[in-house]
């Protein structure tokens, strides 16, 4: 590359992580710790679109385990003590009131009070609290955070794991009994397999094994991989599958595939490759990643709600530096210079219609009309500070060298 093109391709990074930074201090972080944090413990559990804190709603696990992940992800990035404080309130209020001390696991939801309210224990949900730990870990070394987060593990791999069909059921009651009704939400398939609940096995078994080298999990993630390749990606389209039953035969649904979650399974993939550190399993499967991702286009800008555009800006960046490494002379040109557009695409959507400049945060997505979507939750029990703040973080880490 020659020096004119080298700088040209450092001054569209330092631009886009000097914005990513700005965006993520001024706009996400101080949102939620300035107005959704509770004093008292925790979270409030819901603003809606019209900026309006509704003091008595339910808490989500999967809100508050995310608030664990995107502070202590903060601090350990720009080591800045505010964030590692809501990182610990977090962790504390989860302690207290989220994780079941008689079966294990942790409840889907609590009441504004914190007492338990729905308690079934969704794999999905014990997943992100194992990512929100480890990362409180990897942030501080914390010891308890580390064995919270290996206990969890144990769990979802003694109650969760079908050995028979190999892979992970969706939910099960508080003592770790069938359950008829599976569902993440009322959108989804009541299928006993999904492909959204075992990316997010994934993705925090991936991030456990960075600071806990055990070889189980090791294996477990293995296998995790080869089920996305063999099982919920189709290598006609490209496409993951959505929703199965327990032999893993495909459900309809109303929803064909998600180009969002194949966006963000390509990148989480290549990312648990990179941690497992097995070259063979990692050049056996590139070409299906690469596939997952190439497949995604399809549609990803056919979407509307923010987190699509977080996982778009992350997954083709990640394209692009695997292809840019390979031949950096390649960095705006080809197919390197394809997904660099995409990139840019992605964030100049966000940064015109999904960002709330006057109250902070995103708005949940924008309507046909071309104006923001302030009919769903501002902030709430799906609308956190994760695919957002990751997209961010992941900015300004990946290329923290220039």
């Amino acid at each position: 590359m020659t020096n004119d093109k080298r700088h040209m391709a450092n001054e569209k990074i330092i631009n886009l992580q000097a914005a990513a930074r700005h965006l993520l201090e001024e706009n996400i972080l101080r949102f939620w710790a300035d107005r959704m944090y509770d004093p008292k413990g925790g979270f409030y559990g819901r603003m809606d679109g019209q900026n309006v804190l509704h003091l008595d709603a339910e808490r989500g696990a999967v809100l508050n385990a995310r608030l664990l992940w995107s502070f202590s992800a903060a601090y350990r990035v720009l080591r800045k003590p505010e964030y590692l404080a809501v990182a610990t309130h977090a962790k504390e209020y989860i302690c207290a009131r989220f994780l079941d001390k008689e079966h294990g696991g942790c409840y889907w939801s609590v009441t504004a009070d914190g007492q338990p309210l729905d308690t079934k224990k969704q794999t999905y949900a014990i997943g992100f609290m194992i990512y929100g730990f480890s990362e409180y870990h990897r942030a501080t070394g914390d010891q308890q955070a580390l064995d919270i987060a290996v206990r969890l593990f144990h769990d979802i791999e003694s109650h969760t794991f079908d050995a028979v069909h190999i892979g992970y059921i969706e939910a099960l009651t508080r003592d770790w009994q069938p359950i008829a009704d599976m569902r993440l939400s009322d959108k989804d398939e009541n299928g006993s397999r999904t492909m959204n609940t075992h990316l997010h096995i994934l993705e925090p078994y991936t991030n456990l094994y960075r600071v806990w080298r055990d070889p189980r999990l090791a294996e477990r993630l293995r296998l995790l991989i080869r089920i996305f390749a063999t099982r919920l990606y189709n290598p006609q389209t490209g496409h993951l599958g959505l929703f199965f039953n327990d032999a893993w035969q495909p459900i309809a649904s109303r929803h064909a595939d998600s180009p969002g979650h194949d966006i963000e399974a390509a990148w989480l993939l290549n990312e648990a490759l990179n941690v497992l550190g097995d070259q063979a399993l990692t050049d056996e499967l590139t070409p299906v990643v690469r596939h997952i991702a190439r497949a995604s286009e399809d549609g990803i800008f056919a979407e509307t709600q923010w987190w699509t555009y977080c996982e778009a800006v992350i997954g083709y960046i990640d394209q692009w530096q695997r292809l840019t490494f390979s031949d950096e002379r390649l960095a705006f040109s080809g197919e390197a210079g394809h997904y660099w557009l995409l990139v840019e695409q992605a964030f100049q959507y966000i940064c015109d219609r999904l960002i709330d400049r006057e109250h902070g945060e995103w708005y949940w997505a924008v309507l046909p009309d071309g104006t923001p979507d302030t009919g769903n939750d501002k902030a709430g029990f799906w609308k956190c500070p994760y695919h957002n703040s990751r997209m961010c973080l992941e900015l300004i880490e990946r290329f923290e060298n220039l």
